[in-house]
């Protein structure tokens, strides 16, 4: 069985790509997506308005989270699930348009394991999952005990 991936973006046109390209590299982790900050803290915690509803999900094997979100803000999400005993070592990679060096200091400050800025073409996009496919998916190991 396939370990999730969590895909934390806002923008349609940006999931669309994102998703078809992870297709075009044949990953074949399922892909959840949270098209806002406070989506991807229930799924990942179990919180927000719907925490009675929903259980957390399996955790994901990587997350990739946008910093410019709705409700909740990709730097505060990323701050909460470091605070977060269950989501603590969870990889956690930015996948933004921004090019502010202050959103990049400030991910990495908050735990954020790589920082990628959003290419601009779409075969740049396949290349960037590409990459991230082989180390995230293949070569990375999980610290022990922790079930991602």
């Amino acid at each position: 069985m396939s370990k999730n991936i969590l895909l934390v973006e806002d923008n349609p046109d940006d999931i669309a790509l994102t998703v078809r390209a992870l297709e075009r590299n044949k990953i074949a982790n399922h892909v959840v997506i949270a098209r806002d900050g406070e989506e991807a803290l229930t799924l990942l915690l179990g919180t927000g308005e719907v925490a009675d509803e929903q259980a957390p999900i399996p955790l994901p094997v990587v997350v990739l989270l946008d910093l410019k979100l709705p409700k909740v803000d990709g730097l505060e999400v990323l701050k909460t699930i470091r605070a977060s005993k269950r989501t603590r070592c969870l990889p956690v990679v930015i996948l933004t348009s921004s090019d502010e060096e202050q959103d990049r200091l400030q991910s990495y400050q908050l735990g954020a394991n790589s920082f990628i800025r959003k290419p601009v073409s779409f075969e740049q996009l396949i290349d960037a999952i590409k990459q991230l496919q082989l180390y995230w998916l293949v070569l990375n190991e999980p610290p022990p005990g922790v079930d991602a």
